[in-house]
């Protein structure tokens, strides 16, 4: 080391951007190369970011503003850009939500301390249809024994085969090779005998979304199953409490909520009945940090968390129609804010069918608390259309023939259209807004939610909540309850009571505190 040092010339203490005739790799942004280079990437940053993620903007800035700076000065550029990020509610929000709290949860946070460990050895699942493969799939990647059912043969091993299926796109794309899906699909048992779940000390349940169909599963399998496995009913919309009735054992039963496809989404929404004990929550848990998934566990109530915020979203998405807001200016206000899709997107994803089984179920139960007639008003009309959304090539969106998604449906301008109806951009955004975080704020307030930080991560990681934000507890937070009072009573009093302000937001704008101050303690 001493004999290089002292053997360097002159030319070696300059750094290769100060020597004489030097270009930048690519070209200079007076250069026509690099002109055309930040053209470019500034328009790709803006469309993959829509303009709310500041570090990313940052960052392209810093480089070009850099590049006709002398290099020392391009260093006090950049770091006024650093600091404009680190110094942005954005950049502490995402840490917090993203880094911090969901670490929190994948370790385990809000698991019962003194049930000891509940890894699970094998599992069972009941239903070898996509979520039940699915499930499968990311058990038997964790090295977990599973035992799939269904009620032939051909449609557990169709279950199984769905698992061979992404191993040998994995194969193809040389992420994976022959051995791992052998080794893979050996954990897995496919079969139609009960009698196979015997000694599992977890059940799955993943069948159609009818409590006569689960009770009848729940029943059979508890028959044959030991008396310490505990039983989960991987369900979306119905509740815990009143599954958990077909069971002789009710502290052993919880609910297990896998968002499709299981294999991509990192959410698991655990979900405890009435009369679930804290070994249910535990084995759930430790089920969810073993297949590698962020849990949250809610209390049971209709929709529980996920659904109870993004059914508001899609469903404002849907008045806006029905009142004749252009639908351009619904999908794009949708993502200027951050959200990965809008809600007519959302909606073809989903299936409108799907969405119209639970407007009927929800307007059932709830009677003449219903209020959701004018976006049904619009979802029963494109049902009635033969328009099912995405599985159908047709919905908001019309599809090519190979499925890819084209541009919004001109019927739907032509019949619910309005000379005059559009809104202020900002009125469209809060009010998509506003929808989801009430809801979450209302979780809270009715001990749904039991932890702020599951607020976040899970609406983030279940739905996409403009992860910008930090989620919609953080957005609130971030806005100021105080405003967030007088916005929710400038809503309420032009859009209707469903933008009330809940009564714990109006408490945290009395404090002055925000929803991480208030519940700190």
């Amino acid at each position: 080391a001493k004999a290089w040092i002292l053997a360097a010339k002159d030319t070696d203490l300059v750094k290769p951007w100060d020597t004489k005739g030097y270009k930048m790799p690519g070209g200079a942004p007076y250069h026509p190369a690099g002109f055309m280079t930040f053209v470019g990437a500034s328009a790709m940053v803006n469309g993959q970011t829509m303009g709310v993620y500041p570090a990313a903007k940052a960052l392209l800035s810093a480089v070009y503003e850099g590049a006709l700076v002398p290099f020392d000065t391009a260093l006090k550029i950049e770091a006024r850009h650093f600091t404009s990020v680190i110094m942005n509610p954005s950049s502490s929000n995402m840490i917090r939500s993203l880094f911090l709290n969901k670490g929190a949860l994948d370790k385990g946070a809000v698991r019962p301390k003194e049930v000891p460990d509940q890894s699970v050895r094998k599992l069972g699942i009941l239903g070898a249809g996509m979520m039940g493969a699915g499930i499968a799939l990311v058990s038997a990647q964790a090295g977990i024994e599973v035992v799939l059912i269904d009620q032939t043969q051909e449609a557990a091993d169709k279950g199984k085969a769905y698992v061979a299926d992404y191993c040998d796109k994995g194969i193809a794309r040389r992420k994976s090779t022959p051995e791992h899906k052998a080794a893979l699909l050996s954990h897995i048992n496919a079969t139609p005998n009960h009698h196979a779940l015997t000694d599992c000390d977890l059940i799955v349940e993943a069948v159609f979304e009818d409590p006569k169909v689960k009770a009848e599963v729940t029943q059979k399998v508890e028959a044959v199953i030991g008396p310490d496995c505990i039983f989960a009913s991987n369900t979306s919309t119905l509740p815990i409490t009143e599954l958990a009735k077909a069971s002789t054992r009710p502290d052993q039963f919880i609910g297990i909520h896998f968002f499709s496809p299981v294999e991509k989404m990192a959410l698991v929404e655990i979900i405890k009945g009435a009369e679930t004990g804290n070994r249910a929550v535990a084995k759930a848990l430790d089920f969810a940090r073993q297949i590698r998934k962020t849990p949250i566990v809610v209390n049971d109530a209709r929709f529980f968390y996920a659904n109870r915020c993004i059914i508001p979203y899609i469903n404002e998405g849907l008045r806006m129609v029905q009142e004749g807001v252009e639908p351009a200016l619904i999908e794009n206000a949708a993502k200027l804010m951050g959200m990965p899709l809008g809600p007519l997107q959302l909606n073809d994803e989903t299936s409108i069918d799907l969405g119209v089984k639970i407007a009927k179920a929800t307007k059932a139960a709830m009677g003449a608390d219903y209020d959701n007639a004018q976006a049904d008003e619009v979802l029963f009309w494109l049902f009635e259309q033969g328009r099912l959304g995405r599985k159908s090539s047709a919905g908001f969106y019309e599809y090519d023939a190979k499925g890819k998604r084209q541009g919004l449906w001109q019927g739907l301008r032509d019949h619910f259209g309005k000379e005059g109806g559009n809104l202020e951009l900002l009125d469209v955004q809060h009010r998509l807004m506003f929808a989801q975080s009430l809801e979450a704020v209302r979780a809270l307030q009715e001990g749904v939610l039991m932890d702020v930080r599951e607020g976040d991560v899970g609406a983030i990681l279940g739905w996409g909540f403009a992860p910008w934000s930090g989620g919609p507890l953080s957005w609130l937070d971030m806005l100021g309850a105080a405003y967030g009072v007088a916005r929710c009573d400038e809503l309420q009093s032009r859009y209707g009571a469903r933008f009330a302000a809940p009564e714990l937001l109006r408490t945290l704008a009395e404090e002055g505190k925000g929803f991480y101050s208030h519940f700190a303690a």
